[in-house]
């Protein structure tokens, strides 16, 4: 069973908007899931599908930017995540930087944007945070990201086209 599915099954009590805005917002589905399982199961519209998926999707993000720094430094205190953090942060930056540096945000606004499995909003965050991309130009960045992959991630859904079989070929 699926990740989706099984969230599905757990959410069985809420009503369908609901079910949909918190498949949205977690990490493992994101809007991703949220528009198939939306248009799908629960036999939503597009543009409802598309506009609580992404307001789902959407929700996290702001304490996430703001609470992403605190929270890495607090936990810094103690030395297996200063040393995690310290290999994190240069390993990406190491490999990222001169694409980061030539694109800007534009180079946020597309890794959101793209509807695979490791993108989106929450990773978008954990990368705004590592290249220290300010909140006001994060923020902005990743909404518009979201709205980009809920344009294709609704157009792939309706026309029968499923993620999986794009990504695979099959």
């Amino acid at each position: 069973m699926s990740v989706e599915l099984a969230l599905v099954d757990m959410l069985g009590a809420v009503p369908h908007w609901l079910a949909v805005l918190i498949l949205g917002a977690v990490p493992v589905s994101e809007l991703r899931g949220a528009i198939p399982v939306a248009m799908g199961i629960y036999g939503m519209g597009p543009f409802e599908a598309f506009f609580f998926s992404v307001l789902g999707n959407l929700l996290p993000v702001i304490p996430l930017l703001l609470f992403l720094e605190p929270v890495s430094n607090y936990l810094r205190r103690y030395s297996i995540f200063d040393t995690f953090f310290t290999w994190l942060f240069s390993r990406t930056r190491r490999n990222n930087t001169e694409n980061f540096e030539k694109y800007g945000l534009l180079a946020l606004t597309v890794f959101v944007a793209i509807p695979l499995p490791a993108t989106g909003a929450w990773s978008g965050c954990a990368a705004a945070f590592v290249f220290g991309v300010k909140f006001r130009q994060a923020l902005p960045a990743i909404a518009l990201g979201v709205m980009i992959a809920g344009v294709i991630v609704t157009a792939l859904t309706v026309t029968g086209i499923g993620l999986a079989d794009m990504v695979l070929g099959v």
